[in-house]
């Protein structure tokens, strides 16, 4: 395969160096069209299918997604470890990371991996408060800050958004990544782990979509607070 050179425009626009990893877990009801809308601009996508029970994975294969299995479920941030190293294996020089229940939006991941292309970045995370385009509702607003102010502190990045699963990592970065948190204390893990590499970062204005599903999907502030407890802890 050939690969782009960092910072360099790609010759064509079907972003064949990069692929789109997606924690898949019991997510039937959306992750086919979560896939179709991806496919056109990232010909690449791999499903790390968590465990699920539902025929999700079925599903995600017939919609034109690479699907990864884990046999019993593990949590997101094992399902995002296997889809790195799976990436790495297939010559990935770029893996997004998007999640599996349709609030991130293609044009967005786009933007960003245009961004990485352009500027040489090594990492670019999405930002849902660099715009007013999102609106996560007061709770989840706090939560998220908390959030914020606990991974500044621990990796002095100053992101203005912590917990955002939506991210442009190149190869060079994503090898230094070995996430040990399986479950849902990854999304701090993953951006002090990256902090550490010492590479260029940016962030990008991105939209979160929060639809009635995904709010259902969501971690409540009980679990957000649990999630900082168990990373200090560690």
């Amino acid at each position: 395969m050939s690969l782009e050179q960092p910072g360099s425009p790609p010759s064509d626009q079907s972003n064949d160096d990069t692929w789109v990893v997606i924690p898949l877990y019991n997510e039937a009801t959306v992750i086919g069209e979560v896939i179709a809308g991806l496919l056109p601009s990232f010909p690449n996508v791999v499903c790390v299918d968590d465990g699920s029970n539902d025929g999700s994975a079925t599903i995600a294969e017939a919609a034109g997604a690479r699907v990864v299995y884990h046999p019993i479920n593990l949590g997101q941030g094992a399902a995002l470890q296997t889809g790195f190293e799976f990436s790495l294996v297939q010559g990935a020089r770029y893996v997004v990371t998007f999640d599996a229940d349709g609030q991130h939006r293609v044009e967005d991941a786009q933007a960003m991996l245009k961004l990485a292309r352009e500027q040489d970045l090594a990492i670019v995370f999405g930002s849902r408060f660099l715009d007013d385009r999102t609106n996560p509702g007061l709770l989840k607003k706090i939560v998220l800050k908390t959030a914020i102010a606990f991974t500044n502190w621990s990796t002095k990045l100053k992101l203005t958004d912590a917990h955002n699963g939506l991210r442009v990592i190149r190869d060079d970065a994503l090898r230094q990544v070995k996430l040990r948190q399986d479950r849902m204390a990854h999304a701090t893990e993953i951006v002090v782990r990256l902090g550490r590499t010492g590479l260029p970062w940016a962030e990008h204005p991105v939209e979160v979509i929060y639809t009635d599903y995904s709010k259902a999907k969501g971690q409540s502030l009980l679990n957000s607070v649990n999630i900082l407890v168990d990373l200090v802890i560690r």
